[in-house]
């Protein structure tokens, strides 16, 4: 994704909803700590239906703390690669809008000089 071509409206809108989101998923279940808990009770989960496999056989109870167990470690891991790839176009964003500021800047420093050579 080129972030040259997008406006400065588009870059501030994008980063503000990013990070928007990265405040929100910093008071979510999955982050930190609990996040790690969370995915570990997803774990213990499979291992605990894998147990139940072992001894009491195949029955479709069995397969419940499986399927729960998956799904709660999928979803831990998803969470975590979308907070990473946010985490970099945000910085990628942040790269743009301040290589456009100090554009900005340059050219407003050498604006003076360009009228008084004119007027020379």
């Amino acid at each position: 994704m080129n972030l040259k071509k997008w406006t400065d409206e588009e870059l501030v809108s994008t980063r503000d909803q990013i990070e928007a989101w990265c405040a929100k998923y910093a008071q979510s279940i999955w982050n930190g700590r609990k996040g790690y808990l969370t995915g570990l009770l997803g774990v213990f989960g499979i291992s605990t239906g894998a147990v139940f496999l072992m001894f009491d056989g195949i029955e479709v109870v069995s397969f419940v703390p499986i399927l729960l167990g998956a799904i709660v470690c999928f979803t831990w891991w998803k969470t975590k690669q979308q907070h990473k790839k946010n985490n970099g176009f945000l910085e990628e964003i942040k790269e743009e809008i301040t290589r456009r500021a100090k554009k900005m800047e340059k050219i407003e420093k050498n604006k003076p000089q360009l009228n008084h050579v004119k007027e020379a």
